[in-house]
C-alpha cells in the first residue's frame, strides 16, 4: 500500500510570514497555493498559540487568486447565495455538499484526463474509424456540464442558469451560420481536427 501523504506544519508569525517547517524556510500565499495543486498536505498554526489557522489561510489564497489578473472562479450569483446561507439553517448542510459535489467533480476530471490521453496515444485515422475516443469525450463533457449546472442550480436563487445545448444540438452547431459547407465534404483529417477544435473550446470554457 502506498504511504499516506506526510502533513506538513507552516507556522504563521506576527508579522504575517509563514515559515514552512519542512523546507526550513520562508513561503508565500502563492506557495502554499502550488502545495495544493501538487497534493501536498499541510496545515497553518500559529506560531505563538498553535492555533490551526488552516481554513483562515487557504480562504485567503482563494481571494489572493480571485483578484489575480481577472482570473475570477466563483460567479457572482453563486458568491451571493453563499452569503446568504451563514446563519440559516442550511448553513449546517452546505459544507457537505460542497465537498461531496466537488468530490464528484474532480473524479469526472480525472477520468477525462485518462480518455484525453487514450485519445492522443492513437493514430489519427484510428481515432477516425473507431470513433469511440471522440465519442467517450463527449459524453463527459456533458457529464461534467449537467453536474456543474446542478450544483449552481442548487446553490443559485431560482435556479437562473442557461440549459446546456442538447446532444442533438451542440453548442458549435447551434452557432453555425446558415450556408456553412458541410462537413462531409471535408477530408478525414480535417473532420478529426475540427473534432479535437470543438473538444478542446468546450474544455477551455470549463476551465
Amino acid at each position: 500500500m502506498a504511504k499516506a501523504a506526510e502533513t506538513t506544519t507552516i507556522k504563521k508569525y506576527a508579522n504575517r510570514r509563514l515559515y514552512n517547517t519542512g523546507t526550513s524556510t520562508y513561503v508565500t500565499l502563492e506557495d502554499l497555493a502550488g502545495m495544493v495543486k501538487r497534493g501536498e498536505e499541510f496545515a497553518v498554526q500559529d506560531a505563538k498559540t498553535g492555533e490551526d489557522l488552516t481554513h483562515t489561510v487557504l480562504t485567503q489564497i482563494i481571494f489572493e487568486l480571485e483578484n489575480k489578473n481577472g482570473e475570477t472562479m466563483l460567479p457572482v450569483p453563486f458568491l451571493r447565495q453563499l452569503i446568504a446561507f451563514y446563519g440559516d439553517q442550511m448553513q449546517q448542510v452546505v459544507p457537505s455538499y460542497l465537498e461531496h459535489t466537488m468530490a464528484a467533480f474532480t473524479k469526472e476530471q480525472e477520468r477525462m484526463r485518462e480518455q484525453m490521453q487514450q485519445l492522443f496515444t492513437q493514430t489519427p485515422m484510428d481515432v477516425f474509424k473507431s470513433g469511440s475516443a471522440v465519442k467517450a469525450m463527449e459524453a463527459q463533457v456533458r457529464r461534467n456540464m449537467e453536474m456543474f449546472q446542478e450544483a449552481m442550480r442548487m446553490m443559485t436563487p431560482f435556479g437562473a442558469l442557461p440549459t446546456a445545448p442538447s446532444a442533438e444540438q451542440p453548442a458549435e452547431t447551434a452557432r453555425k451560420p446558415q450556408g456553412a459547407k458541410p462537413q462531409a465534404d471535408k477530408g478525414e483529417i480535417d473532420i478529426l481536427r475540427d473534432q479535437i477544435a470543438a473538444m478542446q473550446r468546450k474544455l477551455d470554457t470549463m476551465g
